[in-house]
């Protein structure tokens, strides 16, 4: 035998109803039914009665609306006939009687909660005999077995009186049995009570213990409990399996599949449950049983969130050894109905925290303080105040307890990502974890411990990329062509959510389309300004959030500092922050190491190659750089590599410039701010402070020549090859190569133009590549040595790609 409860939303509609029966009929063995009054009509019900409480005579037109749906339902599921007409007298009936006690209520304009308890039973009682005629089944009142006694002002279960009469009533099961759910009667008084909001989960329950079904079946509009709230995490997926721990914790805290005192009954029983979609029968659910397979699955199991909490903090130096102080507050709270679903309390003992409700958040306040009138007028105990608008969150899962580090690494996660925790529990059994957040914060929270658990089957990264130029145009090409790869193989998911060049930006919390970002960018995106991108990206507040910086803006990377704040990564193309001010340099580096996220510059040297990285590590492990010697303008290279006596110096500058080497203005390369710029960052990160005005600079290109627009540049460069082909003659003779070298030895350093003989590892270096020499402690004899390709959109794209990927420790 076994109970099947079907929800309002199963019963909410003609079609759904009709699905209803074809699940109970496929039933072989015997089946007590227990069916929710139609979807939406206990809200109806409740508020209709407060109309006619209120002397609103408008409370007629929603009545007339319940008396519609229900009519019609019955003539929409019960074929025309005789059996038709009865139900619709039956049905009214019932609604006759209902009438009479809406007009009664509106006459006198009072609701008590007897009245209240009545009329709400008037749903499932309806609901109920359409369920039964439509099934065949045998029509059961659950107001003469389901009984109640009043408790601190509740109407509780009386169990024992409860179980005896259901195995009386059902001493002989018919094939099909049908029970309206949620409606109750009082043991002493007769009158009619109910089981609160989702009760009819609980009458299920309370029959299956009683008659030791062999499973109890609740039937909802969800496949089954899920990772997550689906809505606000859309990698959320079903759990096959809970165990009753679980399945307990995950209802007390907002999971809304089952009315959490549904699992108690059967528990010890040890029947399971099994949570089917009527929507979609053939979905596999969720079983909740004792023992769950799988011991070595992931150590959380799901998460669930109360979206409207407060916290009332009960502190003050003299509640410190006071025996008796929390069972005051707990006492004074429970006498008023107010049920406590968290609590925290510092091992000092001068503060207790408390989660409730949002609705009885000023109660509570009231009770306590009148409660601890006496110490807060001594100023032992601060006056009793309620912090609102937050919300709770728990992760819940058995394997907690045999995984070291899960509270570490949560509240590591949150951290990184700028969420703040303001109170916490955690139970001895290790099977739920559960902390207080602003609201606000709610759905970023909920993300990063999804994606931070495993629970999602992808990790997320939230790019937003700033300049879709060459460098970053050809990063949204890279992300574009691997993004599939690197969700199959690395479990990766990059979504950029945010796009944005000198004129316009535009911005999804879903992704953006990146086959046609250009496209989107005009025709959709709006205005693009420093405050747009400031705003948008802060607003959104999305987890795992990484700022992409593709431009070389001085604007763009004034943001830097902001972004670190909130927690937002930063990877940067853009050499200007970290060739910056040092003191703005060594402010953006310790943000970023406080706040848990990365600033990472890679490609500010060396395009893709790994010199920063290299140095870092040469560093980190306690080697010191004693001497820098590098080429690093892979545009400067190529010109110095291309002059010859028919490429004059002129020409080089246009061809480097053709090839996308340069920078836009050639001048920026000419003058060696690039090289001293990238100097800067070196010496920097090899632990040295130097600012750009303290390198030595020997330029090649005299100083008028920056003076002015590019158009005077362009016309007055040619002037300079007649000099250049008589100096490359003479170099030519000698075996020797211009190369425009940076340097770094004993703090000091200088950038300029150098003859390098063919003994000089420098010789040779072709094309645009770059070429770095590291002479530290541990490579004093024989330098290290990075060279490769130093320039190109591809590369540094690729670099830039690299970044990202550490940051998501791919």
């Amino acid at each position: 035998m076994k109970v099947m409860k079907f929800g309002g939303t199963s019963v909410g509609s003609a079609s759904s109803v009709l699905s209803v029966k074809r699940i109970v009929e496929a039933v072989d063995e015997p089946v007590i039914v227990v069916v929710s009054a139609l979807g939406g009509i206990t809200d109806k019900l409740i508020n209709t009665s407060k109309m006619a409480a209120a002397g609103d005579a408008s409370y007629e037109n929603e009545f007339r609306e319940i008396v519609y749906r229900h009519v019609e339902m019955i003539k929409e599921v019960i074929p025309e006939g005789e059996a038709q007409v009865a139900l619709q007298r039956r049905a009214g009936e019932l609604l006759n009687e209902l009438k009479d006690i809406f007009q009664g209520i509106y006459l006198i304009k009072d609701l008590s909660q007897k009245t209240s308890d009545t009329i709400v039973s008037y749903g499932e009682r309806l609901s109920s005999i359409i369920v039964a005629q439509l099934t065949g089944a045998e029509w059961y009142d659950s107001r003469r077995f389901i009984k109640t006694e009043k408790k601190h002002s509740k109407h509780v279960l009386d169990t024992d009186l409860t179980n005896s009469l259901v195995r009386e009533t059902f001493g002989t099961l018919p094939r099909r049995a049908l029970v309206p759910g949620f409606i109750s009667t009082d043991k002493t008084t007769g009158e009619v009570t109910n089981l609160g909001r989702g009760g009819s989960d609980y009458t299920a329950a309370i029959i299956a213990a009683a008659l030791d079904a062999d499973c109890l079946e609740i039937w909802t509009d969800v496949d089954g409990f899920m990772t997550a709230d689906p809505r606000v995490i859309s990698t959320a997926y079903t759990i096959s399996e809970l165990s009753y721990v679980e399945a307990t914790e995950l209802c007390n805290f907002g999971a809304k599949v089952v009315y959490p005192p549904t699992i108690y009954p059967v528990c010890h029983k040890n029947i399971p449950i099994l949570v089917k979609n009527t929507f979609n029968p053939d979905g596999v659910g969720t079983v909740i049983k004792q023992e769950v397979s799988h011991s070595q699955s992931k150590a959380i199991k799901g998460i669930s969130s109360i979206n409207d909490t407060s916290l009332i903090t009960v502190q003050g130096l003299g509640m410190v050894g006071v025996i008796g102080v929390n069972y005051r507050i707990f006492k004074a709270l429970a006498k008023n109905g107010i049920s406590v679903f968290l609590v925290s309390q510092a091992s000092s003992e001068n503060s207790t925290s408390i989660g409730v409700r949002n609705a009885d958040a000023d109660l509570a306040c009231e009770v306590l303080n009148e409660e601890f009138a006496k110490e807060i007028e001594m100023g032992e105990i601060s006056p009793i105040q309620a912090e609102k608008n937050l919300a709770t969150v728990a992760i819940v899962g058995e394997n907690m307890k045999h995984t070291p580090g899960i509270a570490g690494k949560l509240f590591g996660t949150l951290g990184r990502n700028g969420i703040n925790v303001i109170a916490c529990a955690q139970g001895a059994s290790e099977t739920n974890i559960s902390f207080v957040v602003d609201n606000r914060l709610l759905r970023k929270s909920l993300n990063v411990i999804h994606d931070s658990f495993f629970l999602s089957e992808y990790q997320v990264l939230n790019l937003f990329i700033c300049g879709i130029g060459t460098v970053g145009g050809s990063l949204i090409e890279q992300i574009h062509s691997q993004r599939r790869k690197l969700m199959h193989e690395n479990g990766l998911q990059l979504n950029v959510v945010g796009i944005a060049d000198a004129n316009k930006a535009m911005f999804s919390r879903e992704g953006l389309d990146l086959e046609r970002f250009r496209e989107e960018l005009q025709a959709k995106g709006k205005e693009s300004s420093l405050e747009t991108l400031r705003n948008e990206i802060i607003g959104m507040n999305i987890f795992n959030s990484v700022f992409v910086d593709c431009t070389a803006s001085a604007d763009v990377a004034s943001l830097y500092k902001d972004l670190l704040l909130h927690n937002i990564s930063v990877v940067a193309a853009n050499k200007i922050a970290a060739s910056s001010a040092y003191d703005n340099y060594r402010e953006l580096k310790q943000i970023a190491r406080q706040r848990g996220v990365k600033y990472l510059f890679e490609t500010n040297v060396g395009a893709g190659l790994p010199i920063i990285n290299t140095i870092n590590d040469l560093i980190h492990s306690g080697d010191k750089i004693l001497k820098i010697e590098a080429i690093l303008s892979g545009t400067l290279n190529y010109i110095f590599n291309k002059i010859s006596a028919d490429v004059p110096f002129s020409k080089t500058i246009r061809l480097a410039q053709e090839e996308r080497y340069s920078e836009p203005d050639p001048r920026i390369d000419l003058s060696g701010k690039d090289v001293i710029r990238k100097l800067v960052i070196l010496a920097r990160e090899a632990g040295y402070r130097l600012e750009q005005s303290d390198v030595e600079t020997n330029l090649f290109v005299p100083d008028d020549f920056f003076e002015g627009s590019l158009d005077d540049f362009w016309k007055k460069v040619p002037s300079l090859d007649a000099d250049f082909e008589t100096r490359r003659r003479v170099l030519e003779a000698e075996n020797k190569h211009w190369r425009f070298v940076a340097k770094l030895e004993d703090g000091k350093a200088s950038v300029g133009l150098q003859e390098v003989a063919s003994n000089h590892p420098f010789y040779g270096l072709e094309g645009s590549n770059n070429i770095i020499l590291l002479t530290t402690e541990r490579y004093k004899e024989y330098p290290m040595m990075i060279q490769g390709y130093g320039a190109g959109a591809g590369v540094t794209a690729a670099g830039v790609f690299a970044d990202i990927m550490s940051i998501a420790n791919v």
